[in-house]
Formats: C-alpha cells, structure tokens, sequence
C-alpha cells in the first residue's frame, strides 16, 4: 500500500502528459496498422476454408427393388420366357395373358444372383411348388402343355438389393410359341376340362418330317396317352429305353382304337441330351 503513493508523486503532471502521449502514439501505430492492411489481400481464406453456407442437400440412397407381386399376370412372348430375367409389367388377369406367378421366394443376400446356388435353389423350389399349384398326378403334368419357369432380378437390382425368386407358370401352344391361359391355373390338372385343354397332342405322328409337339386345344392329328417311366440316376442307354416302351405303348394304341385288329401306335422314347434336362421318361402315342 505504501508504494502507490510515491509512484503518483514522481511522475507529476508532465509525466502523465508523457504517458497519454505514449497513449495515443499506440493507437495511432495501431490504427495505421489496421488501415494498411485492408489495402492488402487478406492471406486468411489461403490458409483457412470457410465453412459453406449452400443449399446443397445429400440424395438418400436408392430404396431396394420391390419384389413381384404373387399370382401376378403377363404378357409374355416365348424368348422372354426362357430369359433369366424380364421387365413386364403385370396385366390383368382377367384379360390376355400368357404366364401367370404362383410364388415368389428369397435367397441369401451374400449370394451371388447369377451364381450356381441361386439357380439350384430356384431349379429345385419352382418345380416343387408347380406341381401343388396346377395339381394333378406325375402323369398329369407329364402329359400336359404346362411348364414352369422361373426369374430372377438382374445383376443391377441384386446390387441394389433385390435378392427374391418367381416362379412362373406358362403353357406351350407348339415348340416355339406360348398359348394364351385360359382361366385360373391353380388346380387346373385337377379337373378333366383343365386336363384336355392343356394335353400334349402333335400336328403328325411323332419321328416324322411333320410333327410338331401342339397343345390340344389347338388343331392336332395325334395325342399323348401315357408314360413310361424309368428311374433317375445314369442314363441307360437309347437300347434299353427304347425297348421298354414297346409293349406298354402297343397296349395304349389298342386301348383307344376303334377296331382292336387294325390300330396305329407311337412312342418317344428319352435321348440323352433329354435324359440330362430332367425327362427320364418316354411317351405313348396314337392317332386323335
């Protein structure tokens, strides 16, 4: 306390004129200070980015493709049918269509879409699934015009997402060409007007020039009357299938002809090429 007192008594009048005058020059250096280096470049936004202030707004991510809808109808042609994939948009069932979707299933994300997993899982659950949707006997499905197919999403979708199956219901007007469906599917092997429409029948007699595998509810000369099966596993040989569907065959013609001493009859056994794509059975024929 005693200190303050002599400091205020030696620095006197003049030395408080001293001190505003260094007062003043410092603000005079300062304000010359400020004012020169407006006049300048500020060097600031060289070493330090502003934050932005746009409107600019982040796009969220692309929703996953939705699957197709169940019992869902198209208008399919017969190479989109084979396709691994289609693009169609549904129809109303209750107007022309050519295929119908009785299920759709999923796979496993971490699978590859166009992989061997995929396809077995699919090649397996569709066929399966076909046989209790158009219903029938083994024979029935045999002998009939119906076929299941079965799509996938494309390499892009699956990408995105869309990792489901769809099983297809469609029925074959000739060897190249889709019928139209006429009425619902489900159980339609059920009943003997399904089974007509839908039966494997042939433009000629089979192994000839003109034959022609046709739906029966097209024009046709010969019809399909039974099967002869033979257990999956190696194929046996053209001999051996050829051979065990003499007798049942002959006895097929003779069961539907109009004089038992006189008739005509056909059969189709399985190659090897066929044999390897699921049909291990042959065919009964005889003249419509």
């Amino acid at each position: 306390m005693g200190s303050r007192e002599p400091a205020v008594g030696v620095l006197g009048e003049d030395g408080l004129v001293r001190l505003a005058v260094v007062i003043v020059t410092a603000l005079l250096l300062t304000g010359c200070t400020g004012s020169d280096s407006s006049s300048r470049a500020d060097p600031t936004p060289l070493l330090h980015s502003p934050t932005p202030t746009t409107n600019e707004t982040v796009s969220p991510p692309p929703k996953p493709p939705k699957p197709p809808p169940s019992n869902a109808c198209y208008r399919l042609g017969y190479d989109e049918a084979l396709a691994p994939t289609h693009d169609k948009k549904p129809v109303p069932c209750s107007g022309v269509h050519t295929a119908v979707t009785y299920f759709v299933g999923s796979f496993d994300k971490s699978l590859a879409v166009d992989g061997n997993q995929v396809h077995g899982l699919e090649s397996t659950v569709c066929p399966r699934r076909f046989a209790t949707y158009v219903g029938g006997t083994v024979d029935d499905r045999r002998l009939s015009m119906l076929r299941a197919v079965w799509f996938t999403p494309t390499v892009d979708q699956a990408a995105r997402g869309g990792h489901w199956f769809e099983c297809v219901a469609i029925a074959l007007r000739g060897d190249q060409s889709l019928a139209l469906l006429r009425g619902p599917l489900q159980g339609v092997l059920d009943r003997t007007d399904g089974r007509d429409h839908y039966a494997l029948c042939g433009t000629a007699e089979p192994g000839s020039a003109g034959f022609e595998q046709r739906i029966c509810a097209a024009p046709h000369s010969w019809e399909a009357l039974r099967t002869v099966g033979f257990p999956p596993g190696k194929y046996p040989g053209e001999a051996t299938v050829r051979s065990a569907g003499q007798q049942p065959c002959q006895d097929a013609g003779s069961s539907v002809a109009a004089d038992p001493l006189s008739y005509r009859w056909s059969y189709q056994w399985p190659d090897l090429r066929q044999w390897r794509d699921g049909q291990t059975y042959g065919v009964c024929w005889a003249p419509s």
